[in-house]
């Protein structure tokens, strides 16, 4: 039987792939079914790996086959974000794999939409409102709320955490955010992030999340964009800006005003104890969390911390007894529902109008030629 034939690449590709994909030598050799040694060796320059061999390094390094045949690694290095997350040292010196395989993805969908925008002749629509944490938190979540146009009479229609969410992120979308959700990162590393460039700021929000707390991830981060601050965040963090950012996002999306006329806060009279009953009726009126309803009641100071802080442990064990959803996603309503309508629509519509071959749709979009007209149905009836 012939052998395979060598891939005669640069050894520094090898170790540029390897480095971006922040992978050690030993987790990228047993990823890829290698002795370690070998792969060193390779890196070294001691022999080739075979075209098989580097087909599986490309894959496992999320980099297309054909960048391991330039003559010099490419320059461009991802910008990270500032890091606000409360980790050891040790741990904040890198990412994840799968965190730093989720940011560079999130910049290279970002370029491909700028990319797209041009060949069409438009313009990204700008975030123009601005934010500074000398401001009042409550004024910057009003601000948060006017660039997304999201009304009060619209928001209590919704009485749903799964609506709720989609409409912020739509309403994001055609704020000029993009807005992509994070599928392989554990909630424990990271639970949100922004990119604050202009145009098109991206925020990304962690889809093993709940659909509340992925609404607050949204709102947290969109105040980040109006601060001209993203990062890499913790929404328990004691850093200042994440307590503000914090603090805009549930002004956000429980605003001063209606909370205090609402019937339920008005009939409750003066008691810093709050009924079970009474603070979901109020989570439920603004589709969000107990905890964040908790916590806006405590920020206006119709309870105390005692209690804010009783309730929490309270929600956080209830969480945990939840038993881990399960089922089949399509992988068109994954591609769908991981990269947004926008990103999705602006792909198809480039594909419709003969700007991109169906090889490159299926590339942009992460799914198999055979999904894509899946993909158009997804996007439409999602």
């Amino acid at each position: 039987m012939p052998k395979s034939a060598p891939a005669l690449i640069e050894p520094a590709l090898l170790i540029w792939g390897r480095k971006v994909a922040r992978l050690t030598v030993e987790d990228a050799a047993k990823k890829t079914h290698v002795k370690a040694e070998q792969l060193e060796a390779w890196e070294r320059g001691k022999g080739h790996p075979t075209v098989k061999q580097l087909r599986a390094l490309a894959h496992v390094y999320q980099q297309s086959f054909a960048a391991f045949y330039l003559p010099v690694p490419p320059l461009e290095e991802v910008a990270v974000p500032p890091d606000r997350r409360r980790l050891p040292s040790d741990q904040l010196e890198q990412l994840s794999p799968a965190a730093a395989l989720d940011l560079r993805t999130a910049w290279e969908h970002r370029e491909i939409v700028l990319e797209l925008l041009r060949d069409q002749g438009q313009t990204p629509i700008a975030v123009e409102a601005v934010a500074s944490t000398d401001e009042n938190p409550e004024s910057v979540g009003e601000k948060v709320r006017k660039v997304l146009r999201i009304s009060y009479e619209v928001q209590k229609e919704w009485r749903d955490k799964r609506v709720a969410f989609n409409a912020w992120r739509d309403a994001a979308g055609e704020a000029g955010v993009l807005v992509f959700q994070a599928t392989n990162v554990p909630v424990a590393e990271l639970r949100g992030y922004s990119i604050s460039v202009d145009p098109l700021p991206v925020v990304v929000v962690n889809r093993k999340d709940s659909y509340a707390g992925r609404s607050f991830t949204l709102l947290h981060e969109m105040t980040h964009i109006l601060l001209r601050s993203g990062g890499l965040c913790d929404l328990e963090g004691e850093q200042a800006i994440e307590i503000f950012c914090n603090h805009a996002a549930g002004a956000a999306l429980v605003p001063s005003g209606s909370l205090l006329k609402e019937q339920t806060v008005l009939a409750h009279g003066e008691s810093p104890e709050w009924e079970d009953e009474e603070i979901e009726i109020l989570a439920q009126t603004y589709s969000v969390s107990e905890e964040v309803l908790v916590r806006r009641l405590l920020t206006l100071r119709l309870t105390t911390k005692t209690f804010y802080e009783k309730k929490r442990r309270q929600y956080l064990d209830e969480f945990a007894r939840l038993p881990k959803k399960k089922g089949f996603v399509s992988p068109a309503v994954d591609a769908v529902s991981a990269l947004g309508k926008p990103y999705v629509r602006l792909v198809l519509d480039a594909f419709r109008s003969l700007k991109l071959t169906a090889n490159d749709v299926a590339d942009y979009l992460g799914v198999r030629l055979k999904h894509l007209d899946a993909v158009g149905h997804a996007v439409e009836g999602e």
